[in-house]
């Protein structure tokens, strides 16, 4: 039988496939501190319905039980789970969200892909609106980057890097093996942090 990389045992250890088995791993460390953060991670290019629903209900169990979410601030699973935690915690002390630039910058670039088809400016709006109210809302739950730019996929990882840095454990939702998500994952399992991670195919 060939033997497991010490990154693949690890890997083994730390992945579970529901939330309620993720709980339970936390038990002792939800005990020591009292509120938990939960890193929430997806694709932004592709959903459907039972994605949509999964992060709501999983963002949901996260707040009912005292507990706080990390994310993204990015289209489809990140405003999801923004959404529905800003319904269940309107003071918005449980939500952070990691922008990869300020938020001036963040707007502008999301309008500009608008411009360029990649998204709509319908989505590009909401999103804005979103991340605006959140603001209002509570200003420490909305974290910029003030020392870059530019977004792109290197300020996006970083990104991704911040949200797992301030997450006690990672719930990912990954659509066609998104690339960010499979990059927050192992970000989150290099620092010995739980992930339950449920992936999707969506043509």
């Amino acid at each position: 039988m060939e033997e497991m990389k010490p990154n693949e045992s690890k890997e083994a250890e730390l992945v579970v496939s529901d939330l309620e088995t993720l709980f339970a791993r936390l038990a002792k460390l939800k005990a020591e501190k009292g509120t938990l953060w939960f890193g929430i991670s997806g694709s932004w290019r592709k959903t459907n319905e039972q994605v949509e629903q999964g992060v709501r209900e999983a963002v949901r169990k996260i707040i009912e039980r005292g507990d706080g979410i990390v994310s993204g601030g990015a289209l489809n699973v990140d405003y999801f789970a923004t959404d529905e935690a800003l319904k269940l915690n309107p003071k918005a002390d449980r939500i952070k969200i990691f922008l990869p630039v300020v938020l001036d910058l963040y707007a502008a670039h999301y309008r500009k892909r608008a411009t360029k088809n990649i998204i709509t400016s319908e989505q590009a709006e909401a999103l804005v609106a979103q991340l605006e109210s959140l603001r209002a809302a509570n200003p420490d739950a909305l974290i910029g980057n003030p020392q870059n730019t530019i977004v792109d996929t290197k300020t996006y990882f970083e990104r991704n890097t911040d949200v797992i840095n301030a997450s006690d454990a990672l719930v990912g939702f990954q659509v066609n093996e998104s690339e960010g998500v499979g990059d927050t994952a192992k970000k989150a399992i290099e620092q010995g942090k739980p992930v339950c991670l449920e992936k999707f195919i969506i043509e």
